[in-house]
């Protein structure tokens, strides 16, 4: 797989949003009432998935085509129908559109930041970068709010993660990463849980003792150093991982049942969404996994046609279709997004060029309302139609379908306060 470089009662979640609401002149009483008639959604997502395409998928060729553009524009894909009735994507996305009763798609989202690294970095935290603050990511986030069991790490990166996931937090927020993408019919040999070399557990047990007398040693000094203190925390939890048949099973494939197993191609992308929506099931909190590849100045439609999309199309769908299957998708929220769309106008090359001001992303489950279209693009997709859904938006609703709140604040470690999500504004759309 291409990776690139580039709630019924009020639970602790209401209580800050009935201090919010209480602001405003809303009650508990009030809220109560508002909750029974519909009016607030309880969050259902216990677990996510955030799919990342890395390079920037061309909106026009995908998910938002332009049939009626002109031929500067339109592209060389035909549209098809999908399950959802007026809803249309392109032709080279047959299974997604034979599931998109299970997702939303989102048109017309759009930013300024046309440079991979800024527009990665804002579509992984849903703040827009500045140069004093790196912004934690959504994996980071919900490793802190919310607990896996001891013997997973909350934070999965299928391959590796990149240089956007802890910020300010610390890299006991960070990812555990597989170092290597799944094989089709092969045991994954996982980074830190393979004993290689005639190491044998007890081996591991006498280096964990080792480690706990120098722990003892050090005393408080370690647990005051933030660096080391989560250094600590990888090595606790490696141990508990490599010592636990549970974790070994989490990442084995072949314990999946064939009726899931045959949903999903036998590539690595497709083959790194079933250990997604495994390792869900197994208690990981939150799993990212990357499909690069999408930087198409060139040959964009022989590369879409012949590649990406086809894969794209059967890892998304089998991640989808078992989650559903599975009876999981209503409590796993996914997110699918690249860091920006391509230019709506096709160059000289044969391809599209960066372009942030349109693109789409793709969000289901979590009592996210699937089978639907939410915004649009102007007729050329160059821009928003009407209003623009922004990132900060996405993020603040994919918060939302996890029982987050995005205004909750954090501390820097200078005592800085920074809320999650400093703008966004919930897609009501979503949960209605």
């Amino acid at each position: 797989m291409a990776t690139h470089s580039y709630c019924d009662g009020v639970n602790r979640r209401d209580f800050l949003r009935v201090g919010a609401l209480a602001g405003i002149g809303l009650s508990l009483p009030n809220f109560l009432q508002l909750q029974a008639q519909g009016g607030v959604t309880p969050a259902k997502g216990k677990a996510a998935i955030f799919v990342r395409l890395s390079g920037g998928p061309s909106h026009m060729d995908t998910f938002d085509l332009k049939p009626d553009a002109p031929d500067t524009h339109r592209g060389e894909f035909k549209e098809i129908a999908t399950n959802v009735p007026g809803v249309r994507i392109s032709e080279h996305l047959p299974k997604l559109a034979q599931c998109a009763d299970k997702f939303t798609i989102l048109r017309g989202v759009s930013h300024t930041l046309a440079a991979h690294e800024l527009g990665t970095a804002y579509m992984m935290t849903g703040n827009r970068p500045i140069a004093s603050l790196r912004y934690p990511s959504y994996g980071s986030v919900v490793s802190r709010e919310m607990n896996a069991p001891e013997y997973l790490p909350p934070f999965v990166a299928i391959p590796n993660y990149g240089n956007y996931a802890t910020g300010f937090m610390g890299p006991e927020y960070g990812p555990f990463e597989t170092g290597s993408a799944p094989q089709a019919g092969r045991a994954m040999e996982v980074r830190g849980l393979a004993l290689r070399n005639g190491v044998t557990l007890e081996d591991v047990d006498r280096r964990q003792n080792l480690v706990k007398r120098y722990d003892t040693a050090f005393g408080e000094y370690a647990k005051e150093d933030k660096l080391l203190a989560g250094m600590d925390q990888f090595g606790q939890k490696a141990y508990e991982m490599m010592r636990s048949e549970k974790s070994r099973e989490a990442f084995d494939l072949r314990k999946e049942s064939e009726n899931i197993t045959k949903m999903f191609g036998t590539d690595q992308f497709s083959q790194s969404c079933l250990l997604a929506t495994r390792l869900v099931e197994s208690g990981v909190r939150f799993v990212t996994v990357t499909l690069g590849g999408w930087d198409t100045h060139q040959n964009n439609w022989e590369t879409l046609k012949n590649k990406n999309l086809p894969t794209l199309d059967a890892g998304l769908a089998g991640l989808f279709t078992s989650l559903a299957a599975k009876g999981m998708l209503d409590t796993t929220s996914v997110f699918v997004t690249g860091e920006f769309g391509r230019t709506p106008k096709i160059n000289a090359r044969g391809g599209r060029d960066h372009y942030p001001r349109a693109m789409f992303c793709l969000l289901a489950g979590g009592g996210m309302q699937g089978g639907q279209v939410i915004g649009a693009s102007d007729a050329k997709g160059e821009g928003p139609k009407d209003k623009a859904i922004t990132p900060d938006d996405v993020a603040a609703t994919f918060y939302r379908s996890l029982g987050i709140d995005p205004t909750k604040e954090y501390h820097t470690p200078s005592g800085r306060p920074v809320m999650i999500v400093r703008y966004g504004k919930v897609i009501n759309e979503m949960f209605s």
